[in-house]
């Protein structure tokens, strides 16, 4: 680490612990855990899975640092306070950075067999055909238990260049692994959708004994995660979303619990299928893994206005993912003050050729409405941004408007 890296380095965290220290980081910390407990003050915004690609300006993000470490700290960094400055909306800063634990996984025993082909190189959002490597029964034997290990020494060197770095600006946290279920993207980045899709039909019982293999390795996992005292602590974040709240027992440090996290779980291949063949295949399979942790977010880019009774049936579901494929008023009638509706407004609207403020302000007030109506906890996230045709400052103003479309009432 040379001496203008930790200079950097110093000077972006004394920027960072400066907005971590604003009295408006505990009253956002307040509105989340009020919303959390399906008690909302109003409703929250947050903006994730960004474009960074084409966010630059005036070199906000252009790293500075030369040492691979530094450089992965200071990326960290950079966003933050872009996002502070221009994406803000409910945006949390903590006083904080976390090392991850250097944690080693086998995985499941089998890779990705894929092509890929892009639009634009700059953008890690690029088009998958997936080789199917799971076509008979005994291509199951393919998947295995993974071996999870712990490297201290790594992380231990890790944590003391990082207080070398940030002692006095920044508290240092080692941060363990948050773990999620869900199979069937990893199953269709193993065989692709196509085939999936057709075998739920002509092949049930070869995808329940793929489920039913996978769901085993991915809880022995969990397992061994907790085991070794490698889950996280104090989380913040769940699935793009605010996971502040009271309700969830303090976890030892020594030694995390599931019981003291959020997970999730979704399986967005299954906007295709009807109710009945997405209880069959995700219920029995999911139910143990989210009786393991004390709170859950359910759903992703699948529409699930349709199928919220199938979710009333899994345990722990704090939030249900309302995609911007949903009938919302439909989704909404069902939710009501039973679970946080978690919309996801379309991205699209940042990605068309003329940028229409006005269009996004009626559509986010839609669900505003929708939501009071029918007295649904609601949070607007964001996310999914593939593309804002280089033109950040659209991203800017989406983040203004939502702020005064859930404020102005």
């Amino acid at each position: 680490m040379t001496v203008q890296d930790r200079s950097i380095l110093r000077e972006l965290a004394t920027q960072v612990a400066e907005i971590a220290a604003l009295p408006v980081q505990q009253e956002t910390i307040r509105l989340w855990k009020a919303l959390n407990s399906l008690r909302p003050v109003r409703p929250m915004v947050a903006i994730d899975q960004v474009c960074w690609n084409e966010m630059n300006v005036e070199d906000e993000l252009t790293l500075r640092c030369e040492d691979p470490f530094c450089r992965g700290l200071e990326g960290h960094l950079r966003r933050t306070l872009y996002s502070w400055r221009h994406l803000r909306a409910d945006m949390v800063v903590e006083p904080v950075i976390d090392i991850y634990k250097a944690i080693g996984n086998t995985g499941f025993g089998l890779g990705v067999e894929e092509q890929c082909v892009a639009t634009d190189p700059t953008n890690d959002v690029v088009s998958h055909h997936y080789i199917d490597q799971l076509r008979t029964e005994a291509d199951l034997e393919k998947i295995r238990d993974p071996v999870i290990t712990y490297d201290a020494a790594a992380t231990a060197e890790a944590e003391e260049k990082a207080h070398e770095i940030f002692d006095g600006i920044l508290e240092v946290r080692v941060q363990g692994a948050f773990p999620v279920y869900a199979p069937f993207d990893i199953i269709c980045c193993w065989r692709g959708a196509e085939p999936l899709i057709y075998d739920l039909a002509d092949r049930p019982e070869f995808i329940h004994a793929i489920l039913r293999r996978l769901t085993d390795a991915q809880l022995r996992m969990l397992d061994q995660l907790e085991a070794q005292g490698l889950l996280g602590t104090h989380q913040s974040w769940i699935h793009c979303t605010g996971a502040f709240t009271d309700e969830l027992p303090e976890s030892d440090p020594a030694h995390p619990r599931a019981t003291s996290l959020w997970t999730f779980g979704m399986s967005q291949i299954f906007s295709t299928v009807s109710p009945a063949m997405h209880e069959e295949f995700e219920r029995p399979y999911l139910t143990p893994w989210f009786e393991r942790f004390g709170l859950a977010y359910y759903g992703c880019c699948e529409p699930l206005d349709k199928k919220i009774a199938m979710i009333r049936k899994l345990p722990k579901v704090r939030k249900i993912s309302m995609s911007p494929w949903v009938d919302q008023e439909n989704g909404a009638r069902q939710i009501g003050g039973d679970f946080v509706f978690s919309r996801k407004p379309s991205p699209a609207f940042l990605a068309v050729g003329e940028w229409n403020p006005e269009a996004v302000r009626r559509d986010l007030q839609q669900t505003v409405e929708i939501c009071a109506r029918y007295g649904c906890p609601l949070e607007l996230i964001l996310k999914d941004i593939s593309t804002v045709r280089y033109q950040p400052q659209r991203l800017w103003e989406w983040a203004r408007v939502a702020m005064e479309v859930v404020t102005a009432g």
